[in-house]
């Protein structure tokens, strides 16, 4: 029988979005407070995170907590699990989406902007992982969904630090896959393209209706947590439909 993604009970499931105060993370986590399960968000300001873990009370009353944290830092990694796990009593899925971009010709790029987007973009997921394995480990069917990029595999002039960052994410994530799905852990890569959020300095706009939507992403993870235990879609791939055309 064919399961509708969006009546999924996820009730009595825990749940970490990292990046989850706007765009892509901030619908992922809204989904699934709609489907029951309790959910923490994590991100670098203080003010975002507990304006939007007090708005995200209605979707789930004392199913929400904000937890401030950079994902580059282990500590900040391992203390966001401990604060989960502390308040929900485990956890079950993690949705690595905290990302940023710097776009600049290699020529101009600074190693300190370098070593930015490395440490967030691939050292935050493999912190946020490593702290949340004992409790994954732990739970039953849990998942490990990490947000990447259509730049995974497609590179771009100005794109040198980004693509080497989310190029590693998809070996990473296709390796853990293998490293952890005979510990009940199903791992999977999200890559959307272009995407109507915040990302890179830009804002939603009209001009972007043709991009994919924030809500699209997290409908992609509903899909993923909906599927048949014996079943894995590894690797997802989100394109617009229709683009603007070139030239």
């Amino acid at each position: 029988m064919e399961v509708n993604a969006r009546m999924l009970d996820l009730t009595g499931k825990v749940a970490v979005v990292t990046g989850g105060t706007k765009g892509i993370g901030l619908a992922i986590a809204e989904d699934l407070l709609r489907a029951g399960a309790s959910v923490t968000l994590s991100a670098r300001t203080p003010r975002d995170v507990e304006r939007v873990a007090g708005e995200l009370e209605s979707l789930g009353p004392g199913r929400v907590l904000g937890v401030v944290g950079d994902v580059s830092s282990p500590e900040g990694c391992q203390a966001l699990v401990d604060e989960t796990v502390a308040r929900f009593g485990g956890l079950d899925i993690l949705v690595n989406n905290a990302g940023l971009g710097i776009f600049k010709p290699i020529q101009e790029m600074s190693v300190e902007e370098w070593r930015l987007q490395v440490d967030v973009n691939l050292g935050g997921v493999f912190y946020c992982t490593k702290a949340a394995l004992p409790y994954l480990q732990a739970a039953d069917d849990a998942w490990i969904i990490n947000v990447g990029s259509l730049a995974s595999r497609n590179s771009f002039s100005g794109g040198a630090g980004y693509n080497a960052s989310k190029f590693g994410l998809l070996g990473m994530s296709e390796a853990m896959m293998l490293d952890v799905r005979y510990d009940g852990i199903r791992t999977s890569i999200i890559m959307p393209g272009s995407v109507d959020t915040y990302f890179g300095g830009r804002s939603p706009s009209p001009e972007g209706a043709w991009k994919i939507q924030p809500a699209d992403v997290a409908r992609a993870v509903m899909d993923l947590l909906a599927y048949p235990g014996n079943s894995l879609p590894s690797r997802i791939e989100l394109r617009p439909t229709q683009p603007p055309r070139k030239g």
